[in-house]
């Protein structure tokens, strides 16, 4: 049998960010996927301005927009004949505030490959072809059953493993919502001869339904996205898929070239009723499936591990168990938010898009960690004391907690690591901020007590 502190089932976006996360900070962690090799479809592919912050902190910011870019217009056409012409995001300059103004297209395949190397720098792996086969917990941790015929014993497991979720079945915690099953979509990524990359392009032909292709940054391939009729099951061949686009887009001298990859699904809007079942957490799709529209399925799951990972390491160090309970009471309520809007720019079919789904406003607010705190923390210059100036969120890149204080941490036995700043401006005064290592104040107070009290907790 052997040891690890964290077991993770599933590995992507979600499993993978968290696995970076708990690496960094040093926590011993093993992740498997049932898969073969890593998965080479495009599926989710806009990552909003928050899930970059958190992919700056987590390192892999720099190559993800280094082959990303924003959304290209969008144009419509009946034919050849364009009708509408519009941008589904606005493309925003940097501020102080926020440096990652605008959503950029990055299909998911490269997201995860980029993830991977961060793990593999950090020491990690994936563990491709092994399939979590069972497990059972008891009040100590988790004994789980791999395919590969291995056993493990986890202080927890993490299930990251779908919005199939073996793990989550298997605890019967349920799944609340909807399957629409008349709602289906193909998807495919294609190689296109005879059709330039500057538009995302869409053809609606009356009667017969809608075809769109997108160009997807960094490569030389398109997204091909359809709706299905009643009745009708995609094909994975080229033919099939150049057959539905011909019918739809009415065009002769576009042609599809080659499949690489594709998939069908119907449009799911559900929430696990429960998050943590003893030493066994959900996240991901996992613990929510969205409609695609606004792109929040894939960001809200890597914020899960976000929230997730320090909270992990914090218990295993010592913290009380009670901190991983915070993780559904603050994860929860936004994913069901968040499904509550990506469901609503569904169901009106509108290509709006607005800081709403930036996940730039989400908060904490009136939790048991933020009862005065809960708010993302901005960038921007800081003045420290001396004259010196930084810019925040290079103060809190990494594991640590921040305190922007006029007096240095104080020091709880077992405690965080924190570090200290004493700021001139704009967070100079009598005012202890402390930030939390997901970027989210955790208290602000004028007392040094109330600060000791929050480190006690965390």
């Amino acid at each position: 049998m052997n040891n690890t502190d964290v077991l993770i089932a599933g590995a992507g976006p979600t499993g993978l960010a968290l696995a970076v996360d708990l690496a960094r900070r040093g926590v011993a962690c093993r992740i498997v996927d049932r898969a073969p090799e890593p998965a080479g479809g495009s599926k989710g592919k806009g990552l909003q301005p928050r899930t970059q912050e958190v992919f700056d902190d987590l390192g892999v910011v720099a190559p993800i927009l280094a082959a990303s870019a924003p959304y290209p217009p969008l144009r419509v056409r009946i034919g050849r004949v364009p009708v509408w012409q519009a941008r589904m995001h606005r493309r925003d300059a940097a501020t102080d505030a926020v440096p990652y103004p605008t959503v950029v297209m990055h299909p998911q395949w490269r997201t995860e490959a980029v993830l991977r190397e961060r793990l593999a720098e950090l020491g990690g792996k994936v563990e491709q072809g092994v399939a979590l086969d069972g497990f059972e917990q008891d009040g100590q941790g988790v004994t789980a059953r791999l395919g590969s015929g291995e056993g493990v014993r986890a202080r927890y497991l993490v299930a990251a493993d779908g919005g199939r979720s073996s793990v989550r079945k298997a605890l019967g915690i349920g799944f609340t919502g909807e399957t629409r099953e008349e709602q289906r979509s193909a998807l495919a990524d294609v190689r296109v001869e005879g059709l330039g990359r500057e538009h995302i392009h869409v053809w609606v032909r009356p009667g017969r339904g809608m075809v769109a292709l997108y160009p997807m940054a960094g490569t030389d391939t398109f997204q091909l996205l359809a709706p299905l009729r009643p009745g009708a099951e995609p094909e994975p061949t080229l033919a099939w898929y150049q057959r539905l686009f011909a019918e739809r887009s009415m065009l002769r001298g576009v042609r599809l070239t080659e499949l690489l990859w594709s998939s069908h699904y119907r449009v799911n809007i559900r929430l696990a009723d429960r998050y943590r079942s003893g030493r066994v957490l959900l996240a991901g799709d996992a613990a929510h499936v969205h409609p695609p529209a606004g792109g929040q399925g894939l960001n809200t799951g890597v914020q899960d591990a976000y929230n997730l990972g320090w909270k992990l390491a914090r218990t295993l160090a010592g913290a009380p168990e009670s901190l991983l309970d915070t993780y559904e009471e603050e994860r929860r309520p936004i994913a069901a938010g968040v499904l509550g809007l990506s469901s609503d720019l569904h169901d009106k079919k509108t290509i709006k898009r607005d800081p709403e789904t930036y996940q730039l406003t989400l908060s904490y607010r009136g939790g048991s960690l933020a009862a005065k705190g809960g708010e993302r923390v901005p960038d921007g210059q800081v003045e420290l004391a001396g004259g010196r100036r930084a810019r925040l969120f290079d103060l809190l890149r990494g594991p640590h907690f921040t305190l922007l204080s006029p007096d240095p941490a104080p020091r709880v036995a077992g405690g965080p690591e924190v570090r200290a700043y004493v700021p001139a401006r704009p967070y100079g005064g009598e005012r202890h901020t402390l930030i939390r290592p997901d970027g989210y104040v955790g208290i602000a107070t004028s007392s040094a007590g109330e600060l000791a009290a929050y480190l006690a907790m965390v």
